[in-house]
């Protein structure tokens, strides 16, 4: 396993809640990588919790928008952890800034192993929340994981079909072969230089004719807002060849087989929102929900606690995770 070294201060990106104990913790996926989680409390409270296990977004870290939705669980009565996927954050895993389908599906059933054995937990009443392109992955991992006993998706991408198609499906075939040509050209480049080349993060600074999704993007990740030394968004991007096993493999084919309850939450306005929106007509059952924040654009429901919607959340795995 990694050695982790996790850092003591509080540097997230939103204040620290006085209801709730906080801790660094740690926890190793089925690949041996080690991943670094921060464990949020409720205070005086005593017997086995539900629990969450949050991450998100794609390109974040734990100190961003997922220790920020798990700490407001926490306050409202649930044992969460909002953990940094392998090969980002403080967490483990080499070479550094990959992502990948099949790794970071598996480390939320990590962090489900992980709650599964604490004492403090019982193991019937887990739950996870994906935020952005982390709520993809939180649908595949409740495709596969029957212990997951309800999801929640927020603001969600499914990075497989935006790094195959492209923004809204506009990429070609013959743009995508294009596209494949130059990534496996750079995998000769990168075992040639013994090092994998990183793609650049957001801009310093936004060109005249950016799209509305980047400006939303770089009001988070590249402002005091939401900046964070630690960010693959906010600083130099993922490596070059990160979205090719993407491009191979889908992540929500098992989507429709997902038994145990779903909320996804999007914004009106968000560039992102047919994501959501497809995924959810593959979901069967009754107990499947798609919540549509008006007004709110992708990255609002990122950190803005005027449109993510908590109360709802918490009746949804009050209601679930009873």
């Amino acid at each position: 396993m990694d050695a982790l070294s996790l850092r003591p201060e509080w540097d997230k990106i939103f204040p620290k809640s006085d209801k709730v104990d906080h801790v660094k913790i740690s926890f190793h996926n089925r690949y041996g990588i080690s991943l670094a989680a921060d464990l949020y409390k409720p205070k005086n409270h005593h017997g086995k919790f539900a629990a969450i296990a949050v991450a998100g977004p794609y390109g974040a870290v734990k100190e961003q928008a997922s220790g920020f939705y798990a700490q407001t669980m926490a306050e409202r009565g649930f044992l969460t952890i909002a953990f940094d996927p392998s090969f980002t954050g403080e967490s483990g895993g080499e070479p550094r800034f990959v992502g990948s389908p099949e790794i970071n599906t598996e480390d939320f059933s990590a962090a489900v192993d992980y709650l599964s054995v604490r004492e403090d937990v019982d193991p019937n009443r887990i739950g996870i929340i994906g935020v952005c392109g982390f709520g993809g992955m939180a649908l595949n991992a409740a495709a596969i994981d029957t212990r997951i006993k309800a999801t929640v998706t927020s603001t969600m991408y499914d990075m497989s079909r935006q790094l195959t198609y492209g923004y809204f499906d506009k990429t070609t075939v013959d743009e995508r072969y294009e596209i494949r040509m130059q990534l496996n050209a750079q995998r000769t480049q990168d075992y040639k230089n013994t090092c994998n080349e990183l793609m650049g993060g957001l801009p310093n600074q936004l060109p005249d004719n950016a799209p509305f999704f980047l400006i939303d993007y770089f009001d988070f990740y590249k402002t005091s807002r939401g900046y964070h030394p630690r960010s693959v968004n906010s600083n130099d991007g993922w490596t070059k060849t990160t979205p090719l096993s993407f491009m191979n493999m889908p992540l929500l084919t098992y989507a429709d087989e997902i038994r145990n309850p779903v909320l996804m939450i999007h914004g009106s306005k968000a560039h992102s929102l047919y994501f959501s929106e497809d995924a959810f007509k593959k979901l069967k059952g009754d107990n499947k929900e798609l919540m549509i924040i008006p007004d709110a654009v992708h990255t609002d429901l990122y950190d803005n606690p005027k449109f993510i919607p908590f109360d709802k959340i918490q009746m949804f795995f009050t209601k679930y995770l009873s």
